[in-house]
């Protein structure tokens, strides 16, 4: 894919000076969109940057991308927005970190005239104007894909781990509320060892935490569900210690290098699989739409799919698995 020229400074443009300042548009005239991802390290981010290049293309608007490095500076979100909004760009994708810690900075954004559109997860509602629209996947239906599929492999029986990630990210919180829901709906006789336990934003982070948890239930533990790539690497790497890998059922959210060899080798048994380019793509274009003075609904669903070893290998499977990375 050809790369998009992305612009890396802007010039102040006072601190309201919204959609009319002088750093709405770049230098060749195009819109100019600031596109805020929760982190910029982890996989799934550089596939977000690689679908946000993409929708900027479709849309003929040039975008920034700036973020924190892991997903746990808060502060560093929350200066970007601010920034951006004193700067006065066109628009503002925003993977918010935390659902409520970043409401006053996209508040304080949309009233100095500078639309938000939020993707990936969500923010609690806003005070008087609205944001532009929320495009997402439907991260509870994925964690109920997860739990159902848990179940299945366990027969309807057993003994489950949920290492959840960090409070206040939205969508991973629905994607563990989802597995737990579909675990005690329709899989009552399954108990749950471990629901209230947090990985944190890194891999090793989550190794730690998957050794202290496999310490305490070893044998007991029969499956595992872990709602991010990198919470799932952190568990891969911990069964593999212990040589539990492939014994323990064990289902991931988002692929990574690791997680799909896990795949292929029966050391996972499932990834739940959102679609990171296009999400970013749409949020892009929407915003861009909006921009352009049309009208774009409120909240825009995207896909999310299963992943096993015996549909892995299938074409839409694998554009999934092997999503464009953009550093």
């Amino acid at each position: 894919m050809a790369r998009l020229t992305i612009v890396l400074l802007l010039m102040v443009a006072g601190c309201n000076g919204g959609s009319g300042g002088d750093a709405a548009r770049s230098s060749s005239g195009k819109p100019v969109i600031a596109v805020i991802p929760k982190a910029t390290s982890h996989e799934f981010w550089k596939s977000v940057h690689a679908g946000a290049a993409q929708g900027a293309k479709e849309a003929d608007v040039e975008i920034i991308w700036k973020g924190p490095i892991t997903e746990s500076d808060r502060e560093m979100q929350i200066n970007l927005v601010q920034d951006f909004a004193a700067q006065g760009v066109a628009g503002i994708c925003l993977a918010p970190l935390d659902s409520q810690a970043l409401v006053p900075a996209v508040d304080e954004a949309q009233a100095g005239g500078v639309p938000v559109l939020i993707f990936d997860s969500g923010l609690d509602d806003t005070q008087g104007i609205g944001i532009v629209s929320f495009v997402a996947t439907d991260n509870y239906h994925g964690g109920q894909t997860a739990g159902r599929h848990l179940g299945t492999l366990l027969g309807g029986k057993g003994r489950v781990i949920v290492l959840r990630y960090i409070v206040g990210s939205q969508s991973t919180e629905l994607r563990e509320q989802g597995c737990l829901d579909a675990l005690a709906k329709e899989f009552p006789e399954i108990e749950i060892l471990s629901s209230d336990q947090y990985a944190g934003d890194t891999a090793d982070k989550a190794l730690v935490k998957a050794q202290q948890l496999l310490l305490s239930f070893g044998e007991q533990v029969d499956g595992i569900f872990a709602p991010t790539q990198h919470v799932a690497t952190g568990v891969l790497r911990a069964l593999e210690e212990q040589g539990l890998a492939g014994k323990v059922k064990f289902i991931g959210f988002d692929p990574g290098p690791e997680l799909v060899t896990a795949l292929a080798t029966g050391k996972m048994h499932g990834i739940v699989l959102q679609d990171p380019v296009g999400m970013a793509s749409q949020a892009v274009q929407t915003m861009a739409a909006h921009i352009r003075g049309e009208k774009v609904e409120p909240k825009i669903a995207t896909s999310e799919t299963l992943a096993t070893p015996d549909n892995m290998n299938e074409p839409a499977i694998q554009k999934l698995l092997y999503p464009e990375l953009l550093e």
